[in-house]
């Protein structure tokens, strides 16, 4: 390549060019490199496999945000976004500019996050590795080539996996991992770490910040449109279901992870998925069994014979194994990734208790309550150092690690656009029934994708409710093809009594919960949230 070239393809990055810079390769550039690099192996079907070492899942307590001046007074400071003093981000930024700097090659790649053009933002990525590269390419938007001529990023990530943090980077002194950003320079840099959800979802951390103060909601869910142009959302975090449940052969996909809310409808952030295929059934999930075994997919910590043939049942590196590929993998896709307002907003949760019901209708007001708690279970192995079982957990808006403002910011705009535009939120619980974890078993994706679809057509909202007493639910009373007992969560557990207390202790795990955002919701929500008994 050419220093004009070198120049472009790293133009406000503040990476000075190395020997070689290989800008916007396209799958087939990027694997015969990656293979050539040692980076990974090719799947019996093509798609390129990664494993990652040792962090196999996101480094939730080393992302930190940079504290400067003209934005500290609106990011929702904590546990999730930690602070990191200006000059320290500054002193991180350079050693990792100076780290790929002297690497003898590099990959970037320039792309789009935002369907809407309105909406969008152009993201740069500098990486080591061409895989990495691969991955990014896979999950954003792919400009057209004609678009990449003059193409001047929004923000920049700086991204060398190889490289060891220091203490005085101003991470977690015992850490050699750090995923730090700046909304006020526009940079993301990434050190310690070689997996690829970091790279994701600091774009959608980016996005969570930039969009409300454009009328926007951003969030954490995917949504598919009917042929009737019927859209519906689906909240949830890792494992709940929403790749799985938003890939239907009846409805066209607009995405499976992060969407934006606007005045006239949804769009997607992405141009790729990013499913999680631990013990995927080719029967229960043939779109994302397809997308998985192909060239052009990248597999992150899967499995495979010496053939290449793929064992997803195995977890032995992590139960977090994961398929990224374009979002056009999938047969029926939403042409542009944009569709009309929502009429159904689904919560998805992984009841770990398995006290929920498969599905009910929320009021407004529940809507709000459940949108605010963002109650599942997090599912071994989505982050690094959860452990081997899921565990109960309350994690606002279905996505509080990837939000830079106070909660009440989103629940707020979800409340009013659910009023302004009409639509129907249902609680889904893809979790347990018959029992808790290790008793009872996993909710039928039969049972679900059918419920979902008598939601979705309108038919569910014409059956009987009754309410169930311990969480104040309204559930259908019979639902056909679906076993009475299922729909009743009470009537699938051999031991009433059981039911009893275990529902009772997760009524209190939701009042105690309540208190972290009581102070910030209208008195119809204080009214619709879950209390223990007395």
């Amino acid at each position: 390549m050419t220093d004009t070239t070198h120049a472009r393809a790293l133009s406000g990055t503040g990476v000075s060019a190395p020997q070689t810079v290989h800008a916007n390769l396209t799958a087939p550039g990027l694997t015969t490199h990656a293979l050539r690099r040692g980076e990974g192996r090719l799947s019996a079907d093509g798609a390129f496999m990664a494993v990652t070492g040792v962090h196999t899942g996101r480094s939730v307590a080393d992302k930190f945000v940079a504290d400067d001046p003209e934005v500290t007074q609106e990011i929702w400071w904590g546990k999730v976004n930690q602070k990191l003093d200006p000059a320290k981000f500054e002193a991180f930024t350079t050693d990792v500019r100076a780290f790929l700097g002297a690497q003898p090659e590099l990959f970037t790649q320039d792309l789009y996050a935002g369907a809407d053009p309105a909406h969008r933002i152009k993201v740069r990525l500098v990486t080591t590795n061409a895989w990495h590269a691969m991955f990014a390419r896979n999950m954003f938007i792919r400009p057209p080539v004609e678009e990449l001529e003059g193409f001047e990023p929004d923000y920049v990530i700086l991204h060398a996996p190889e490289m060891e943090a220091k203490a005085e980077h101003g991470g977690r002194a015992s850490s050699t991992t750090l995923i730090a950003l700046s909304f006020a320079k526009k940079i993301i840099a990434v050190a310690g770490t070689s997996y690829a959800g970091e790279i994701k979802k600091s774009i959608f951390t980016v996005m969570n910040w930039l969009l409300p103060a454009k009328g926007v909601l951003p969030m954490h869910c995917s949504a598919n449109v009917g042929k009737a142009g019927d859209t519906a959302l689906f909240f949830g975090l890792s494992g709940t279901g929403k790749t799985t449940l938003s890939s239907d052969p009846e409805r066209a996909l607009i995405g499976d992870d992060e969407h934006g809310w606007t005045k006239t409808g949804v769009f997607n952030f992405e141009g790729g998925c990013y499913a999680k295929v631990i013990k995927l059934s080719k029967d229960a999930e043939p779109q994302i069994w397809d997308a998985s075994h192909r060239f052009g997919a990248v597999l992150e910590n899967v499995v495979a014979d010496e053939r290449g043939n793929l064992d997803l049942d195995n977890g032995s590196l992590t139960e977090n194994t994961r398929s990224c590929y374009p979002v056009e993998f999938i047969p029926n896709t939403q042409p542009g990734g944009m569709a009309g307002l929502p009429k159904n907003v689904v919560m998805l949760t992984a009841d770990a208790f398995g006290v929920l019901p498969p599905i009910a209708k929320l009021t407004p007001a529940q809507a709000m309550y459940h949108f605010m708690s963002g109650y599942t279970a997090k599912v071994a192995g989505t982050e690094k150092g959860l452990g081997k079982e899921p565990q109960a957990t309350f994690s606002t808006c279905f996505g509080a690690p990837f939000l830079p403002r106070h909660p009440e910011v989103y629940g707020k705009m979800l409340a009013e656009l659910i009023e302004r535009d009409g639509a129907q939120v249902w609680l889904v619980n893809t979790g347990w029934t018959g029992g808790a974890y290790g008793t009872g078993q996993r909710m039928s994706i039969k049972h679900t994708r059918a419920l979902l679809r008598a939601a979705l057509d309108g038919s569910l909202s014409k059956a009987e409710f009754v309410q169930e007493p311990f969480f104040g639910l309204a559930i259908p009373k019979a639902v056909e093809g679906i076993p009475a007992e299922v729909l009743n969560p009470r009537d699938s557990w051999a031991d009433k009594a059981a039911y009893d207390k275990t529902a009772k202790d997760l009524q209190s795990r939701f009042e105690a919960n309540f208190e972290t955002f009581a102070g910030a919701v209208s008195e119809d929500v204080k009214k619709a949230a879950i209390k223990a008994a007395a």
